[in-house]
């Protein structure tokens, strides 16, 4: 008779043997193996799939890096070479308004003297006029000033002056001020250089 609370085939028993010879015991166990390992290549595909996007995102970022570094060195080098041709115009420039500035003490002496005749001051006018245009210094925009200090600069110093730095008043103003926009133009430059921006002087 049948075993009503053991029915044959219900449970699976480690030593017994189904149709085919194969145990029942190890189809038990085998669909949780081959779920865990199609997990695992899941997994292992994804996180390769992963790996290889953060490996070229940081190729990209270092690639961008890079280049923003060398464009940053390029910038660097272009300001210092600009700066290195601005001084150097710089001090030309300021050369040449030592002369002009020399020419104007001696005019401004020429006005304030009773012995000097009329006729030099004139030719000593139209000299520091064309001084005025040679190249160091037409970018300062000086022949206009320079008739302004000819025509409105007639402070002198005390009779028998000989210190030419107390005659005159204004032409110091306006050399004050040819100084300061060399300065000004020599960082416009710089600045221009860095900028890669092009300035017509």
């Amino acid at each position: 008779m049948n075993n009503l609370n053991d029915p044959q085939d219900w449970n699976i028993r480690p030593g017994s043997q189904g149709d085919g010879g194969d145990s029942r015991w190890n189809y038990a166990l085998l669909v949780p193996m081959l779920g865990l390992a199609a997990f695992r290549w899941i997994w292992s595909k994804r996180f390769q799939k992963e790996m290889a996007s953060q490996s070229q995102k940081h190729e990209e970022e270092r690639h961008h890096i890079k280049l923003e570094c060398e464009a940053l060195r390029n910038k660097i080098l272009r300001f210092h070479e600009a700066r290195e041709k601005g001084k150097e115009q710089e001090q030309g420039a300021l050369k040449a308004l030592d002369e002009v500035q020399e020419r104007l003490e001696q005019r401004q002496d020429v006005f304030c003297s009773l012995f000097i005749p009329r006729s030099k001051r004139e030719r000593m006018e139209k000299n520091l006029l064309a001084a005025a245009k040679q190249p160091l210094l037409a970018h300062l925009g000086m022949e206009n000033d320079l008739r302004d200090i000819f025509k409105n600069d007639r402070s002198c110093a005390e009779y028998l002056n000989e210190d030419l730095k107390k005659n005159g008043c204004l032409m110091w103003l306006y050399l004050r001020y040819w100084k300061v926009q060399l300065t000004l133009q020599q960082h416009q430059r710089a600045e221009a250089a860095i900028l890669d921006k092009q300035t017509k002087k």
